[in-house]
């Protein structure tokens, strides 16, 4: 897909990913739609890409909230006049054994992790339909392939969500020339640790990214640019890019 004039809605957009691949896609000629929560960081961003002449749609939104969404896909119609492709980034990593029972959190990663992207992809597929094309692009993790101690629920909703991606593969692509693609990045030098609340995991944890150089949000952009650049025969279905020093 040539970047330039389409019409690309980012989630989590404020930081981390989000916000390196609005400032990668944007440089290569997209309209991007910036939405989070944090409305001043979007702005702040908005900002940025329009100073270096790119343009830049801000529509704050919560992905758990289906109406939301709707509004986000409307607005990102109304100014562009298409939608080519969603980047369904939003997302939490509280890590915590499941004996200390975190159940709070487990809610909160199944609304964002997996909801979340379930109600980007309603909110965007009756214009992809209708358009018959666009690019559903959905951030699962290394930890979607393979669980470890402490991340049995995350895990968990990262491999619904990359499981979630092949099924729209499946179904769209062929009938509707609509694609699919689930990147699935090892450790991120993100804001994603922040959400650790659980003490018990969360030094030991840490502690294990300072022994490795991990990916920067900048790299998983770069990925997520390459998936969107392919023709139109090519759908990228998986991107699995890990840290040159992880083992696992």
């Amino acid at each position: 897909m040539e970047m330039k004039g389409k019409t690309v809605i980012i989630t989590g957009a404020s930081s981390g990913i989000g916000e390196a691949t609005a400032l990668r896609l944007s440089h290569a000629g997209a309209n991007v739609v910036l939405s989070a929560r944090r409305k001043e960081r979007l702005n702040s961003l908005k900002q940025k890409i329009e100073d270096n002449g790119g343009t830049a749609l801000v529509v704050p939104a919560d992905v758990t909230k289906k109406e939301d969404f709707k509004e986000v896909a409307n607005k990102a119609k109304e100014e562009f006049g298409s939608i080519d492709a969603i980047i369904n980034n939003a997302g939490l990593m509280p890590l915590s054994y499941v004996k200390n029972l975190h159940t709070d959190e487990w809610d909160t990663m199944v609304d964002v992790n997996i909801k979340g992207v379930f109600n980007g992809v309603a909110a965007v597929l009756p214009t992809m339909m209708e358009q018959k094309s666009g690019h559903i692009i959905n951030i699962s993790s290394s930890a979607g392939r393979k669980n470890y101690p402490g991340g049995a629920v995350y895990c968990a909703t990262k491999s619904a969500v990359k499981m979630f991606t092949e099924g729209l593969r499946m179904e769209l692509a062929p009938k509707f020339g609509i694609k699919a693609t689930s990147i699935e990045p090892g450790a991120v030098e993100t804001e994603l640790t922040d959400t650790i609340t659980d003490e018990e995991i969360k030094e030991g944890f840490v502690s294990q990214l300072e022994h490795l150089t991990p990916l920067q949000a900048e790299d998983i952009a770069e990925s997520i640019y390459y998936s969107l650049s392919q023709p139109h025969r090519a759908n990228i279905n998986d991107v699995y890019i890990m840290p040159t020093e992880q083992e696992q």
